[in-house]
């Protein structure tokens, strides 16, 4: 007799899974793009990689959650921390916050949480080391992540070393974790554990500035704004006037400045990606994978300017399919990608403009 399908809108029926299937499950759930990238690693990199994302949706569910306070979104991603340490209240965590989730959270998200015990179990499976590495990451990002959810975010942040700060809370310090990871896996990796460690933020960076700009008039629609306020000034645009029906070319200037320095941090993720050996091709796949629909993305966005949804300015299933492509083909050559990233990055640059990377180091002094 068949089993029968297993489905995340029954959360018990997960139970017969294994660990990697239940957790590929869940990331098929709350991302399409970790689902896609992940399962490229190595074997003994899939389940803590997957397992540390799942880790990090937990945090962006009780993020984004609007049905909970600032004081409670700050004690349950507090709470969370002490749960992804030591790996004790799992149960109790769960059954607290499962309740107070709204109908605005995906179903997938709801399901995360109600499972959450056995997410957190198949953490404290892992070594001490890895466990160290996934803890670290999800205490920045929810000791960090609160400190913008409490400030009013409708005018933007007002500088870009603000702009930096958000993203390494949300990003550059999963960057940094996939670094330890992979060292963890890797002797040869960690003989450049040091600069890859660097490097990781910027990755990081990278992928969330191409994030937030694709979805500048989505946040807009809810008041949300994480552009920084000092880039359009020097533009001539003051983004306390921006909303939805904004068309000024100071604007898009201030728009192509940030494409630029997206492009700059993108530079270091493929510094980053070719530091990986090139015998590694599940590890440079997850990277070039996540760097070229980044790319591509900046791409759409500078050659649409006036764009007005994420919609407009994201990929297609045939870009999706080019980068995976591209990266069979040119995936162990350092040449052959630093010529096809410079290539297809050319038009990112913002003309009369430059940025120095030294300067968004700067800005990280947390």
């Amino acid at each position: 007799m068949s089993k029968p399908p297993v489905s995340l809108d029954d959360p018990k029926s997960l139970s017969q899974l294994s660990d990697d299937d239940f957790q590929t499950l869940l990331l098929e759930g709350v991302s399409r793009t970790f689902a896609l990238t992940i399962p490229q690693l190595p074997s003994a990199l899939y389940g803590p990689v997957a397992n540390a994302y799942l880790l990090c949706r937990i945090v962006d569910t009780i993020e984004d959650e609007v049905s909970l306070s600032p004081n409670q979104k700050k004690y349950f991603c507090s709470e969370f921390i002490d749960v992804v340490k030591t790996g004790f209240n799992a149960e109790p965590f769960a059954v607290d916050l499962a309740p107070l989730l709204s109908e605005q959270t995906s179903p997938a998200e709801h399901t995360l949480i109600h499972v959450l015990p056995r997410v957190i179990q198949i953490t404290h499976s892992y070594d001490e080391a890895q466990i160290e590495a996934l803890a670290c990451c999800v205490e920045t990002m929810a000791d960090g992540m609160p400190i913008f959810q409490a400030q009013n975010l409708h005018d933007g942040l007002p500088t870009l070393a603000d702009l930096d700060k958000y993203c390494y809370y949300v990003a550059g310090c999963v960057g940094e974790m996939l670094a330890k990871l992979f060292c963890h896996y890797s002797p040869e990796i960690a003989a450049h554990r040091e600069e890859l460690m660097q490097l990781s933020v910027r990755f990081g960076q990278g992928l969330q500035m191409t994030n937030i700009l694709k979805d500048i008039w989505d946040d807009a629609e809810r008041g949300v704004c994480w552009l920084p306020q000092d880039i359009f000034n020097e533009a001539g645009f003051d983004l306390k006037t921006l909303n939805l029906t904004t068309d000024d070319e100071h604007f898009r200037l201030g728009l192509s400045r940030l494409i630029s320095i997206a492009d700059a941090h993108l530079h270091q993720a493929l510094i980053y990606t070719q530091k990986i050996p090139a015998h590694e091709v599940g590890i440079r796949n997850f990277c070039l994978w996540a760097l070229g629909m980044a790319v591509l993305t900046l791409k759409k966005i500078k050659q649409n300017l006036n764009f007005k949804s994420g919609d407009q300015v994201k990929i297609t299933r045939k870009s999706v399919k080019a980068t995976i492509l591209a990266s069979k083909v040119a995936g162990r050559s350092n040449l052959l990608l630093s010529l096809l990233f410079n290539l297809t990055s050319r038009e990112l640059k913002s003309p009369g403009w430059t940025y120095s990377i030294a300067s968004s180091k700067a800005n990280l002094d947390l």
